[in-house]
């Protein structure tokens, strides 16, 4: 939304498509799908075809879907790069052929379909790639005012972040201050599409349990150097972001979040719960499961997963696990806190002076809303 209301696009004017659902894809996906085993890929056809197919008073004029080569991350150059997953970022060239291989459906509503291909790890050669991606479809436009554009648009995905990892933050100092849990998901981002990851988080929000995203974890200087100091000092690793002491091949920008979010969790007392997402026969994701494991539950942390997720919900398997999740939560939190408490060091700054005061509250009213 930053990078295109700085061009000149009147926010009422820029559509979104809906959350994944089974309706969408049965609606508008209308036979274009594509044999891709990767769900997520797959969803994209119905996504494409709820912009296509609005109302004539609706229309949108052009179709913006970017293949995004590298994604922005907290951990930065202590990581081998950033790269998104190569089955996603090639989506909207397969996707497209869908739309175009008995008659061009973009044609026929006036749609120009815009894939630039864009790296946005790599912030200055983004202008460049967007410009050229778009001077066709918008009559115009300069470098310079894509230049500003991407520039506004990097500040508003900034400031977004810092809102949802302060929030983050609220939610732990409060778990902090009334010795209660929280639960961490680790996932890829478009798990957080109700259609894509089920609302899992949300089932178990219900029960009162405040809900933390890897991507969105608190990076605040004072905290990390607490809970990764004694690692740094020790020489196991050479930041509080590096996390070549268990994943050595860090290429992939969700990946590399994964493993880090895991070891985030081993060490935050009040994380008493790791929470596993993945699509069905994600091969990004397939390499990570037993170490992402191994280094939850070393620390004595609950480690659930959901590995197989894809367009079918198994509402009752969902629901027995949720229950189980919640029951071991109800049951060892309290014991999981205590023992990971005594394992960190001490002056831990989500504790403050008057946390002794704040009374303790029923986890169901008490906690948090997640961000």
């Amino acid at each position: 939304m930053g990078f295109l209301t700085a061009l000149g696009f009147e926010p009422q004017k820029i559509a979104f498509s809906s959350d994944t659902s089974e309706q969408q894809g049965r609606e508008h996906a209308k036979g274009r799908g594509t044999v891709d085993c990767c769900y997520p890929v797959k969803c994209i056809s119905g996504h494409y075809g709820e912009l296509v197919n609005r109302e004539k008073h609706r229309q949108i004029d052009i179709l913006f879907a970017p293949m995004i080569r590298s994604l922005p991350s907290h951990l930065g150059t202590h990581v081998v790069a950033s790269l998104a997953c190569p089955r996603v970022m090639a989506a909207p060239e397969n996707i497209k052929a869908g739309f175009i291989k008995e008659r061009d459906a973009f044609a026929e509503r006036g749609i120009r379909y815009v894939t630039p291909y864009v790296s946005l790890g790599d912030p200055p050669i983004v202008p460049k790639q967007l410009f050229e991606g778009l001077k066709d479809a918008i009559p115009g436009l300069t470098p310079i005012e894509t230049r500003e554009a991407v520039r506004a648009g990097f500040a508003a995905l900034a400031a977004f972040d810092g809102r949802a990892r302060a929030r983050s933050r609220e939610i732990l100092e409060h778990c902090a201050a009334t010795e209660s849990p929280c639960l961490l998901v680790l996932a890829r981002p478009y798990h957080m599409d109700p259609g894509v990851g089920h609302e899992i988080e949300v089932d178990l929000q219900s029960y009162g349990y405040p809900i933390l995203w890897a991507q969105y974890l608190p990076i605040d200087d004072d905290l990390l150097a607490w809970t990764f100091g004694p690692d740094v000092h020790d020489g196991f690793i050479r930041s509080p972001l590096d996390i070549a002491d268990v994943w050595p091949s860090s290429y992939s920008a969700n990946t590399n979040e994964i493993l880090w979010g895991a070891k985030f969790a081993a060490r935050m007392p009040w994380i008493a719960c790791v929470i596993r997402m993945s699509s069905y026969e994600c091969g990004m994701d397939q390499p990570t499961y037993t170490p992402v494991q191994q280094i939850v539950e070393r620390s004595g942390t609950l480690f659930f997963s959901f590995q197989d997720l894809d367009s079918t919900k198994p509402a009752g398997s969902v629901k027995i696990r949720v229950e189980t999740i919640a029951h071991y939560l109800e049951k060892h939190a309290g014991g999981i806190i205590a023992k990971k408490k005594a394992a960190s060091p001490p002056g831990c700054p989500l504790i403050h002076d008057s946390a002794s005061a704040v009374p303790q509250q029923p986890k169901s009213k008490a906690a948090p809303q997640a961000a």
